[in-house]
């Protein structure tokens, strides 16, 4: 198969309104495709559009006009094959606590009519690293476990798609690393996985390629290297000998902050300026420079521009 994992075409979907609040249009046309075999991010600022599309990839929201298709089979003309080739895991923990983790797989292959002897519950279990809870109540797990859980349930049907909403939302720094750990694994056997995340710095080391979509419309969509790379832009901090009466303005100087009484922190066009230009003019201000850090655009800068309200950005 060499055709893209997910092909998504001008995906629409609006929400009815009510006497007192017109229709709400979640997705505007967006389109896009996820290629085999990598990871890749799906990014956006909350009420973007991206629980709105992983739900209609579900099949749990009924789009409004678009397609999609998924391993190739249309969610519509062929909506059992398509389901057969994804697995979702939510942001909610959603599982009946009273069953023990591999009574939940068990169930889970059951409801996609996984054959007895096909089951990988046992397998699962250690790849996500529960077989000693194998037969615990699953609400004596701990948040991270349970996490993990909705993972390995996802993925009972084997399938080659596999898609995280926010799967380290609210979880401690050890355990996102675990659940990375894990995500990375997945991939290397060959899985393509879909994410999204509010932790833009594990996107830009993650994902080989990103979507932003923003206000129900795909604004960017490029693989990370290039999309980090589209700033043009470097970070300079300087410290100075004295109080700073206010930012240094310059037509070459995206962006100056006093962030300290004596710390200003500046963003260049390094197509316009160098960053010596830039700590002349900061003497030509009369301060004398007593250190100096710079620093590249990273994923955050990026994400922060283009998904700036128009009139600020301006």
């Amino acid at each position: 198969m060499t055709e893209a994992a997910i092909e998504i075409r001008d995906l629409q979907k609006t929400y009815a309104g009510t006497k007192k609040s017109p229709p709400k249009h979640a997705l505007k046309g967006v389109s896009f495709d996820v290629p085999q075999g990598q990871v890749f991010g799906l990014l956006g600022p909350n009420g973007a559009g991206k629980s709105t599309l992983i739900n209609i990839m579900a099949g749990l929201v009924n789009k409004t006009g678009g397609s999609v298709k998924i391993w190739g089979h249309d969610i519509d003309a062929d909506h059992r094959n398509a389901k057969l080739n994804i697995g979702i895991v939510p942001q909610e923990i959603v599982f009946d606590p009273f069953f023990t983790p591999f009574e939940v797989l068990e169930n889970q292959s059951g409801m996609y009519g996984v054959a007895k002897a096909l089951r990988r519950s046992e397998e699962l279990l250690k790849a996500v690293r529960l077989e000693d809870k194998r037969d615990a109540y699953a609400r004596t797990l701990s948040g991270g476990m349970k996490r993990r859980l909705l993972i390995a349930k996802a993925m009972v049907h084997s399938p080659p798609i596999l898609v995280l909403d926010e799967p380290t939302a609210g979880v401690d720094v050890e355990l996102r690393k675990q659940l990375w750990e894990l995500v990375s694994e997945l991939n290397a056997e060959g899985v393509t996985v879909v994410l999204t995340t509010h932790y833009l710095e594990e996107a830009e080391e993650l994902c080989e390629r990103i979507a932003i979509i923003n206000h129900g419309e795909c604004i960017a969509n490029k693989p990370t290297r290039e999309l980090v790379g589209m700033m043009g832009e470097k970070i300079v901090r300087v410290s100075v000998d004295k109080d700073l009466a206010g930012p240094i303005i310059d037509e070459c100087i995206v962006r100056s902050e006093v962030v300290e009484p004596r710390v200003l922190e500046m963003t260049y066009d390094k197509g316009c300026t160098s960053a010596g230009q830039v700590l002349a003019k900061v003497q030509e201000h009369g301060y004398a420079i007593e250190d100096v850090t710079t620093r590249e655009a990273d994923l955050e800068d990026v994400f922060v521009q283009l998904t700036a309200p128009s009139e600020v950005s301006a």
